[in-house]
This record gives structure tokens, C-alpha cells and sequence, in this order.
């Protein structure tokens, strides 16, 4: 887990290392352990390492054949398969990430299709003169781009970008719409004018500072649903978790996971319990004195009943505003989901003692748990609906103009995953695995982790499982009304004391509470910023703010986030203070 960057220029002469440098500085935080550095001709790459595997011999960049070299960010989780499968290849290392140099050699740009793993990786073969980057098919891991006259430049994290000088921070605002009205952004384009997102599975190949090549490995598996009996599916389902959680906890430093209480980090519990020799150190957060539903006693009860430990993080409406500037400081690439919050503070706490932590996300996208796959299985006169067909502002008079526009993203993410035999149930999941996993759940994880030195793994989001999982038959996903129906039966034989059938609430945080009761104070606070003076409509900020309601303190929250965010990226102010402080300044 690292923090990755580099420049190929068209001239063919050496990157200036002063850029270098600055690109290197940005991501600091990703990489506390270490950083490398590799220039040839006219290509120049850097990495901060957060060491994980091989502490000893595996700083970065990596050399392989041919004066190959790479830098990559991530884990390939089957580097243990892949030594063993690249027979008479003498590796130099123990690192996971030496085999892409040598797969690279056999297969070329299709080299990432034996991996198994979250990665971000930049490979450079001078003697083709060629640079290949690659990202991983789920898109755990981010990588950004941008190109110019001079060439070609790429980074973990945009700000990374902006900061080296080699992009201006300004806002497209297709892209400002669809944050305000779906809390992120989706396809290629980021919200900043001129940097670009490379795609889950994509790998691109460059020339002299020019893309040559495009290609990209699906995360999904094609094709309708299998057709299996409920125990082969089980045994299938079973297996395949197993297998993921084994290879996920292949680390040479101490681990750890988050627990929600829920199904999919309860499934993760059992299997870890029964895989590990030690006790499982288990972190979960709640909210104390909230309207809220807190997991954190059942959590515990889970716990004892499998030998783990548990650790109690509490998340109160002073962390809320004390965090808030920081959170948005660190999401360059903007999510205004709540559960960022709690996600920074499980990460700070977890990170006093660990490097790694695995955690559920991907659970409702691959075994739909979601609400809204149920209605997307309905037929439209049963009250069956498109995915997302309702923005955060809408019909709410907030913005200046009428937001359009702002489904296009989803609207072709659909049309892309309609692919021939899938159910209506598979295209719904597929377009949720398309945007809103990459570019919502794992930004918020990879953004909040990394800017604690602290690995996320995620084992749902693992080719083995999604193989499984994403093949399931309609009715063994969503049955007698419940999401994840198969996955709960496995739980409950796995984990009864988890109660996978009995009535839960969905996890929450209680931001609408703690805005409402400070919303006569917040509201002007906010109308005042550039940012959201620019987009809506006078008195309309104060009103939000002031009045409640479910939907506006959705929309006020989402307005808040905005603020603070437009002041740190866009504005170039820094997140000092708690929220009232660094609105006020």
C-alpha cells in the first residue's frame, strides 16, 4: 500500500526533480515507511511505501527483465500462486509486486489478468520505450491522470497533481452537479477541469507522453445467473470466502478488521476467527445519545461468543465538528458520504496499533443487499423504478439552476452493464459496481485509511467471490423480502449468534441531528462561502439549514461537506479549526 506518481514527457528528456519532488511531498502520507525513486529517459516515477509484505527487500521500484521498472500502490494477494506458477524465474525479492514484471514479460499489456489483488501499478519497459498503467478491476486502489503539450502526467491522489503545479485547481461543473445531487461523481472525468480518473481494469499504455493502447478487465463475470441448488450454493459461497479472507491476510505485520455488526463484517468475524490462531482485534464505532441505532453491544456479544477482542470507538457530535475540515481535506476527489466520518476516526484508533484492516465493503453490491434492488426487480407498474431517479436537491428550490444532467453517468453505466442474459437484478448491481463502489465506498476508504498510514482490505471485492456471488440466481439473493438472503443462510449456520435474519437497522450516522441543532448558526456560515454562494440561491442556504426535515438535512449536510471542501481544494485555504472556525475565517 503505497502512494504512486510519474511523468512521461514527449521530448524524451529527463523529468525536471524538483516535480518530482513536489508529486513525492503530496503523498507522504500514503507512504510513512519509505519512498523510491526511478528516471529514465524521459520517463520518472516515485513511491511512498507503507510496508506490508516483505519489509526487508521490498522497497520500491522493482526491476525485472530487460531494465523493466515498476512502482505500484496495493497488494497482489496470490504472489505466493504466481512464484510458483513463473517457473525458472529467479525473483530478487519477496515482494508481491515483483511477479506483474515477470507476467508483463510473457503476456504483455494482458499482464494484470493473472493478478489477484487491489493494485495501482506504473511499469516502464525502456526498451520498447513504453509505460503501462494499470488499476485494479473492482477499482480498490485510485489513479489519476492528466495530459498536456509536454506529456503525460499521473498520481494516486489529484491533489497530488495540483500541488506539483501540473493542473489548476478548478471545478467542472457537470461534475459539481452530480456530487451535490448523488454525494460523488462518476466515469472518467473527476471534478477537476483536466484530470482524468483511469478506470477499474483499465491499463493504458503510453508512448512518448501520448496514450497508444486502451484495455480493460471486467470485474463481473458475463452472463445470466447459474443455476445451482441451494446447498451446492451454500458449499460454493462457503468456499470461495474462505479462500478470499485466507489470501487477504497475508501481511507480514499485525491486522486487524472493522465491525459493523452487520452481515457482511460479521461474515468476515467468523471467518477470520476460525482462520487465525490469535484472537481477532475488532474495532467498531457507535453513537452515544442519538437517535441512531448502535451496534456497538451486539458487536461485543459477537466478539466474546468467537474468542475475538473487541474495541468500542465512540463517534460524538464533538468529533463531528471537531473532524469535519480535516475529512474534506483529505477526499480530494470529493464524497460527500457521511460515512466518512466515522470511517477517519476507526482509522485513527486503529492505526495506534495496526497496519492492515479488512473490512465488508462490496457485501451488498455482489449479494444485493440493497433496498433499492428490490424495486429494481419489480416491473414498473409494481412500483419498480430505475437506480438513483432522485437527486439530493431536487424539488428542494436550494440552486440557483435546476440541476441537469446529473444521471448521465448512471444512465450510461446502465447501458454498459445491460449486457446480454443478465437479469434486471445483475445490470442494477453491476452499474452500482461501475460508480458508486469505485468512486463512493472505496475513495471514502482509501482516502480515510491512507491518511493514517492504514491498509483497507476488502475481501468481498476478490475475483473468487464475485465469480460466486454475482452468479447466484435472483431468488437466492433477495428472498420472502430480504437482501443477501443465501448470505445470511450461510451466516446463520456459520454464526447464528449473529441473528443474520432478525430485524437490523441500517448503519447511520446521526449528522442531521447535530446540524439541526446548530442550523441557525451554520446556515449563514455556509451561504457565505464562495463556493456556495456561486450555486445557490439567497436566503435558500439559511432556510435549509434552519427548517429540518429529513431531505433538507440530507441536502444541508451535502451543502456543509461542499463548503468545506471548495475552501481547502479550490480556494487553497488550509482545514485549521474545527468547522464553525474554518468557515468563519
Amino acid at each position: 500500500m503505497c502512494g504512486i506518481a510519474g511523468i512521461m514527457r514527449r521530448d524524451g528528456h529527463a523529468p525536471d526533480e524538483a516535480l518530482l519532488n513536489r508529486l513525492r511531498d503530496a503523498l507522504l502520507h500514503r507512504g510513512p515507511d519509505g519512498d523510491g525513486r526511478y528516471v529514465k529517459d524521459g520517463t520518472g516515477l516515485i513511491q511512498t511505501r507503507l510496508a506490508i509484505i516483505d519489509l526487508k527487500t521490498g522497497d520500491q521500484p522493482l526491476y525485472g527483465p530487460n531494465s523493466s521498472a515498476l512502482v505500484a500502490n496495493g497488494e497482489i494477494y496470490n504472489y505466493v500462486e504466481l512464484w510458483r506458477d513463473l517457473d525458472g524465474v529467479a525473483f530478487a525479492t519477496q515482494s508481491d509486486c515483483e511477479p506483474p514484471l515477470h507476467l508483463y514479460q510473457r503476456n504483455g499489456l494482458a499482464y494484470p489478468d493473472r493478478l489477484r489483488g487491489m493494485y495501482a501499478i506504473a511499469l516502464h519497459d525502456p526498451a520498447a520505450n513504453r509505460l503501462l498503467l494499470s488499476r485494479d478491476p473492482f477499482g480498490i486502489k485510485p489513479l489519476y491522470y492528466t495530459e498536456s503539450e509536454s506529456g503525460f502526467a499521473f498520481a494516486s491522489e489529484p491533489q497530488a497533481l495540483i500541488k506539483a503545479g501540473l493542473v489548476k485547481a478548478e471545478i467542472r461543473p457537470e461534475a459539481r452537479t452530480e456530487l451535490l445531487q448523488l454525494q460523488f461523481t462518476t466515469g472518467r472525468e473527476t471534478i477537476f477541469s483536466g484530470i482524468q480518473r483511469l478506470l477499474p481494469g483499465e491499463t493504458l499504455a503510453l508512448s512518448q507522453g501520448r496514450i497508444v493502447e486502451r484495455r480493460r478487465r471486467a470485474a463481473l463475470p458475463e452472463g445470466g445467473p447459474r443455476i445451482w441448488t441451494e446447498a451446492e450454493a451454500l458449499q460454493r459461497i462457503g468456499d470461495s470466502l474462505t479462500d478470499s479472507v485466507t489470501v487477504h491476510q497475508r501481511a507480514d505485520v499485525p491486522y486487524g478488521m472493522f465491525l459493523s455488526g452487520g452481515i457482511d463484517s460479521s461474515v468476515l468475524l467468523a471467518l477470520m476467527a476460525r482462520l487465525n490462531d490469535r484472537p481477532v482485534r475488532a474495532f467498531t464505532v457507535g453513537f452515544t445519545g442519538t437517535g441512531v441505532h448502535d451496534e456497538r453491544a451486539h458487536a461485543a456479544a459477537l466478539c466474546r461468543t468467537v474468542g475475538a477482542e473487541h474495541i468500542s470507538v465512540e463517534f460524538g457530535e464533538a468529533d463531528f465538528w471537531a473532524t469535519l475540515p480535516q475529512v474534506a481535506a483529505a477526499m480530494d476527489d470529493p464524497v460527500a458520504d457521511y460515512a466518512i466520518l466515522p470511517t477517519w476516526k476507526l482509522a485513527r484508533e486503529a492505526a495506534k496499533e495496526l497496519k492492515v484492516v479488512l473490512c465488508g465493503e462490496g457485501g451488498d453490491e455482489l449479494f444485493a443487499g440493497y433496498g433499492r434492488y428490490r424495486s429494481a426487480l419489480r416491473p414498473w407498474w409494481r412500483g419498480g423504478r430505475v437506480m438513483r431517479p432522485r437527486g439530493i436537491m431536487d424539488k428542494l428550490g436550494v440552486l440557483r439552476d435546476a440541476p441537469r444532467g446529473w444521471r448521465d453517468g448512471i444512465a450510461a453505466s446502465e447501458a454498459v452493464a445491460n449486457l446480454p442474459g443478465r437479469t434486471r437484478l445483475q445490470v442494477a448491481q453491476a452499474v452500482d459496481c461501475t460508480d458508486w463502489l469505485p468512486n463512493d465506498l472505496l475513495t471514502k476508504v482509501d482516502r480515510c485509511l491512507m491518511a493514517h498510514g492504514l491498509e483497507g482490505r476488502t475481501p468481498f471485492l476478490d475475483p473468487v467471490v464475485a465469480d460466486i456471488a454475482f452468479r447466484l440466481d435472483d431468488g437466492q439473493k433477495i428472498a420472502k423480502g430480504l437482501g443477501k438472503y443465501l448470505l445470511r443462510k450461510w451466516l446463520e449456520r456459520a454464526l447464528p449468534q449473529a441473528q443474520p435474519f432478525s430485524s437490523k437497522r441500517g448503519f447511520t450516522v446521526p449528522v442531521g441531528e447535530w446540524i439541526a441543532a446548530r442550523g441557525a448558526t451554520l446556515g449563514p456560515l455556509v451561504a457565505r462561502q464562495p463556493g456556495i454562494a456561486e450555486i445557490v440561491r439567497p436566503g435558500a442556504a439559511e432556510a435549509l439549514f434552519r427548517d429540518g426535515g429529513k431531505r433538507q438535512g440530507l441536502a444541508a449536510w451535502t451543502l456543509l461537506f461542499y463548503a468545506l471542501w471548495h475552501r481547502h481544494h479550490i480556494l487553497g485555504r488550509p482545514a485549521a479549526g474545527d468547522v464553525f472556525s474554518a468557515l468563519e475565517a
